[in-house]
């Protein structure tokens, strides 16, 4: 972060200074939001949470060393007062964003992969120079701007990662951090139950390119017709991905290991390149694909783009990690969130590594899958629920374990295909565990996948657990 003193803090935010705050007073290490964080030095920002009032460790947070709180209300320590914190923490990441005229903002939104393609992105840009990126999933209204007051005068790319459970949502974000190149990936199911219909759910993304200026560049999925349609509502330049023939980075020739390791041929303006991707399952192509459209736009070429690529490796937890158990169970933990696509997409992955498709490895190699509720679909739970469920079918899954009454159509679906002994409906994460324990044997391959609120990662800790 940049270095601020109280009085250039209080004019960022439009508050004021309170309780002989000192306006000389050195802000000389971050800002916080969590007091059990804070370090000497530090900023504290005071937030009101759902569970949480950040007012009540502000003592706490000044034990600890920080040198000024941020507060919506008199806490009987030197403060800045405003009236909503959230939104000052917003402004104080703009006011510091804007002093910074040589950063360029690499935004990205989608219903799916937005996580896995920012951590591509921390991994690629920093050959062309200092990049700061979210740690984790920081991408609404206090993670970003927390990502964002990282920055410092070397910094040269800020990657903001917006996500939205609303229209407007992102277009107050992309004022925190006005970005310069703007990737819309895809526009899926995610959250249509609070959105209404993917309609809704692309023009609240879309907002993303309308906050580019005319020497912005909006990077956009051409295989996805509405993040495509999305060309008419930006100043900027377009550049697009994906495997049409008219995509100005186009894939083609796309490959999965026996590991299920991603490889396929990328080509921009005239320059081709083959990428062999050290991560699991084929729709981190199209994540791949976005990654070089930014590098290309940057003055990258495709041949380093590549290289760079090919040298990535997953950063944030429970997404498609593989790992092997000591009794030799390959577990593929994704039980981080789940939507229609993504866990069409580790569907997918799971086959190419059980080999279920191949006689001689599914002679030894059978293959699992745990799959919770899929929240926040809304109407369309319980046919999206369905369709999960003839597509185990359809890819050959050989034993799922439906985790909980919400999930129960994935059940109902591969009952009514025939697969009733290859089907199992439990009320709990442990309930699953205990099933398995009884199941499993060695070279088998399980997927465990549903929505963040289900806690399936509990299922992949019992699963680790197992000696089989």
């Amino acid at each position: 972060m940049i270095s601020l003193n109280l009085g250039e803090v209080a004019e960022y935010v439009g508050g004021s200074l309170q309780a002989h705050a000192s306006p000389l007073a050195q802000v000389t290490g971050e800002v916080r939001i969590d007091s059990r964080e804070v370090q000497p030095g530090d900023l504290f920002v005071a937030i009101h949470g759902d569970t949480f009032d950040g007012h009540d460790f502000v003592e706490q947070a000044l034990a600890s060393g920080a040198i000024g709180v941020i507060s919506a209300r008199e806490v009987g320590v030197p403060h800045v007062r405003v009236e909503d914190t959230v939104r000052a923490l917003g402004l104080l990441a703009r006011g510091v964003v804007t002093q910074l005229p040589e950063l360029t903002v690499v935004a990205l939104t989608g219903s799916s992969g937005k996580t896995s393609t920012k951590d591509l992105l921390a991994q690629v840009l920093p050959m062309l120079g200092p990049t700061v990126a979210p740690q984790g999933s920081f991408n609404n209204e206090t993670g970003l701007p927390l990502t964002a007051l990282g920055v410092d005068q070397q910094t040269r790319f800020l990657v903001a990662e917006m996500g939205a459970r609303g229209i407007g949502h992102i277009g107050y974000l992309c004022q925190i951090t006005p970005p310069k190149i703007a990737i819309a990936l895809n526009v899926g199911s995610a959250h249509v139950g609070e959105f209404g219909s993917r309609a809704a759910i692309a023009i609240a993304k879309g907002e993303i390119v309308e906050s580019l200026g005319d020497d912005g560049v909006a990077i956009l999925n051409e295989d996805d017709e509405l993040v495509r349609s999305m060309r008419s509502r930006t100043q900027g330049r377009v550049l697009t991905f994906g495997r049409s023939e008219t995509a100005d980075v186009r894939i083609t020739d796309v490959t999965l290991s026996p590991q299920g390791n991603p490889s396929f041929t990328v080509t921009a303006d005239g320059e081709s390149a083959r990428i062999e991707l050290p991560l699991v399952g084929e729709h981190h192509v199209s994540n791949a694909a976005a990654v070089v459209a930014v590098g290309v736009a940057l003055g990258a070429s495709v041949v380093q783009l590549a290289a760079a690529l090919s040298q990535v490796r997953a950063l944030s937890r429970w997404r498609m990690e593989v790992t092997t158990t000591a009794g030799n169970v390959t577990l593929i933990n994704d039980a981080y969130n789940a939507n229609p696509e993504s866990v069409a997409a580790a569907l997918h992955a799971l086959i190419a590594i059980s080999g279920s498709k191949s006689a001689e490895l599914s002679a030894t190699r059978r293959s699992f899958a745990v799959l919770g509720e899929m929240r926040e679909l809304g109407e369309s739970a319980q046919a999206a629920h369905e369709e999960i469920g003839r597509l185990t079918v359809e890819l050959g899954v050989e034993q799922v374990v439906v985790v909980g009454a919400a999930a129960a159509a994935i059940a109902d679906a591969r009952s009514a295909a025939g697969m009733s002994e290859g089907t199992r409906l439990v009320d709990s994460p442990q309930a699953a565990v205990d099933v398995l324990s009884t199941m499993l044997r060695s070279e088998d391959v399980v997927l465990v996948k549903a929505s963040r609120a289900v806690g399936l990662e509990a299922v992949a800790a019992g699963i680790a657990g197992l000696a089989t």
